[in-house]
């Protein structure tokens, strides 16, 4: 039986505008876990310019400058992506290129990519990221292993991660919690459920604990961080015929990035206190260093003022690091992993001018 071989990808053009390239990122599929051939290309493409110190590990490539320049600001973007959804190859439409990965984050990729093809006398020395697995598990998460293995390529005054934040800066993110509350009850026959304690019944009060929670907003650097508790998913029940004996409630917690992880499950476990809490999941928010210097010129330049990010993004890891970190990519995030995610061709263009300009 004959093997069919694999499809020729054509070579990536960095010095091509940000928008077509950012198509030509989009018809290559690369859904987490399988980003061999785009991380191919994208390594093929940077060490041709043959101005970077290019490092590959695993499907997550490297690029930097050593230029003496008195700042080095890090740009990344994870190069992976949701599941397609019928949405490759790309489509234009007008102003509007339509596909998966448009949005999150391609087109973010594209921007960098151009900008380290035409930018051969940066102000700044660049460090260039494009990385894997960014959708799934935060230990497949390319940057994981950059931290582990290569701290030294995380290095920077100023950190810009390229995703979707339609044309404006948006700083830090929020944190985020996952917790598990589970209710005890007692078994019985339904027919003679007063010999019984239904669990699922004993949800109503953590449901109104729940809907009565208190959410903060807080002002960090002039953005304001908008705090939100809720259940995002219930389980509970045996059969028709039997009280059930247990219901979990499945809660998540987008905190401000003043709280520590700890002080978030701390706050939950205060709310709870008569619950049986399980942690599932935490993650640190990111505050947003609007105060350092390289962080103050770069939102000056893109327009000077910067929103808070809501959501969690990997901001997170270059503010543990002490590195103050932005978001910052064309696309609306409202679209990302939708059937319908789509970008404008001009936006691209005009946010790559935004990040030339600051970085030249």
């Amino acid at each position: 039986m004959s093997v069919s071989p694999l499809p020729v990808l054509p070579a990536l053009d960095l010095h091509s505008s940000p928008d077509d390239l950012t198509a030509a990122l989009v018809d290559i599929p690369s859904v987490s876990g399988s980003e061999g051939p785009i991380a191919d290309l994208i390594e093929t493409a940077l060490r041709a310019e043959g101005r970077f110190e290019v490092e590959r590990v695993g499907n997550t490539v490297l690029a930097r400058t050593d230029l003496g320049r008195p700042t080095r600001v890090l740009l990344a973007g994870h190069i992976d992506t949701v599941p397609i959804a019928d949405n490759v190859p790309s489509r234009l439409d007008g102003d509007t290129l339509r596909g998966c990965g448009t949005t999150d984050m391609k087109s973010g990729d594209a921007m960098l990519l151009h900008l380290a093809a035409t930018l051969p006398e940066p102000s700044r020395d660049l460090t260039f990221i494009f990385y894997e697995c960014e959708e799934i598990e935060y230990e497949r998460n390319g940057l994981t292993r950059i931290q582990q293995e290569y701290p030294e390529w995380l290095t920077a005054d100023l950190a810009i991660l390229a995703e979707p934040t339609n044309g404006q800066v948006e700083a830090g993110c929020q944190g985020t919690a996952a917790v598990a509350l589970t209710l005890h009850g007692r078994r019985s026959h339904s027919a003679r459920s007063w010999l019984g304690d239904n669990a699922i019944h004993k949800s109503a009060a953590v449901l109104d604990r729940l809907a009565g929670f208190d959410a903060r907003i807080v002002d960090i650097d002039g953005c304001e961080y908008h705090e939100g508790l809720n259940a995002v998913g219930i389980t509970g029940g045996v059969a028709s015929n039997i009280i059930p004996d247990e219901c979990t409630i499945r809660v998540n917690f987008r905190f401000a990035p003043d709280r520590s992880p700890e002080q978030a499950i701390a706050v939950l476990e205060e709310l709870f206190s008569d619950v049986e809490l399980t942690v599932l999941d935490v993650a640190a928010g990111a505050l947003p260093g609007l105060s350092a210097p390289a962080a103050a010129e770069f939102v000056a330049a893109a327009g000077g003022s910067a929103k808070a990010k809501f959501g969690w993004t990997d901001v997170s890891r270059f503010a543990a690091a002490g590195i103050p970190a932005v978001n910052y990519g064309p696309g609306d995030p409202s679209l990302a992993h939708t059937r319908e995610e789509h970008v404008s061709m001009r936006q691209i263009r005009e946010m790559t001018e935004v990040l030339r300009g600051f970085l030249a």
